[in-house]
């Protein structure tokens, strides 16, 4: 698949002739997580919602539509998600679920950097939606982060004050691994100056939880059918990146039977990393046809 990238303009294709001639290195990819929160279809309609009638079938999942001011993806809709901080790799934070070199082995990677990547995704869902994946050591529920308490305890996570870790084990809750399934890896292309090697998590939202954006980074909080999300896509009405829209095409064909069943998948992971080309003056992106990208 092949897409013309017109929004870059002149300063992408330069360079990508910086590259071929070697005046350049390609940026080293920065390790990242991204969470695809999903729900039931119908579970809810809160502000922004695209839920259908209560009961219908198929899942929704959370999107996020990114500030204009950002400079990675103005304006697009993306899952929650960012760069693993060196805390993640350091923090002595309880976990319950899957051993981190089972995680490391579908990932692609070795168990300190699976144990910093889930990490990393918990700690961005809940900067990032206030969805918290974590919980009792013994594996119960899920824990319930609502409250000012809860909110003063995000902002200082956000701020940089507290760590994950820290804060987990000052209420005495662990990450809970095991409510995270590998789902994906896309590494960036090497003609972009951001670069990311980002693993893709898929979870469920968990029982009481209620998704909140931060006003930093999104401007608005939306659950979406996937194929709904697709097909705006498709009509101009959002603008979402090939890992998305591709992860989206996943779940609209796959979730038709609930989020359960679409967890209880288990995709082999391979990693996906598309090409940037300079064709004639003009910079395209090349996507791999068998990724199945819809857009």
């Amino acid at each position: 698949m092949r897409i013309r990238l017109d929004w870059f303009g002149e300063k992408l294709a330069q360079r990508l002739a910086d590259l071929e001639a070697g005046r350049i290195a390609p940026a080293v990819p920065r390790d990242a997580a991204t969470v695809m929160l999903l729900r039931p279809a119908g579970a809810g309609a809160g502000a922004g919602s695209a839920a259908g009638p209560a009961g219908a079938p198929g899942v929704e999942v959370l999107m996020l539509r990114r500030v204009a001011a950002m400079k990675f993806a103005p304006g697009a809709y993306v899952f929650p998600g960012g760069s693993v901080d060196p805390a993640d790799y350091d923090a002595p934070v309880g976990w319950h679920g899957p051993d981190p070199a089972e995680f490391g082995a579908r990932l692609g990677a070795s168990a300190e950097m699976a144990r910093a990547l889930v990490c990393a995704a918990v700690r961005e869902t809940f900067e990032e939606a206030g969805v918290l994946l974590a919980g009792a050591p013994d594996g119960g529920p899920a824990a319930d982060p609502s409250g000012p308490a809860w909110e003063a305890d995000r902002a200082a996570l956000v701020a940089g004050d507290v760590t994950l870790a820290e804060l987990l084990s000052r209420r005495g809750l662990v990450l809970r691994a095991d409510l995270l399934v590998p789902w994906a890896r896309w590494i960036t292309p090497e003609g972009e100056p951001r670069r990311f090697d980002a693993r893709f998590f898929a979870a469920a939202l968990p029982a009481g939880q209620v998704a909140t954006g931060h006003a930093a980074e999104s401007d608005r909080i939306a659950w979406l059918r996937p194929a709904d999300a697709i097909e705006s896509a498709r009509a101009g009405q959002i603008s979402m990146l090939p890992p998305t829209a591709t992860t989206l095409h996943d779940f609209a064909v796959a979730g038709g039977d609930g989020v359960a069943a679409l967890l209880g998948r288990r995709p082999v992971i391979e990693p996906v990393v598309p090409r940037l080309v300079l064709e004639d003056g003009q910079a395209w992106l090349y996507v791999p046809d068998e990724v199945g990208y819809p857009l």
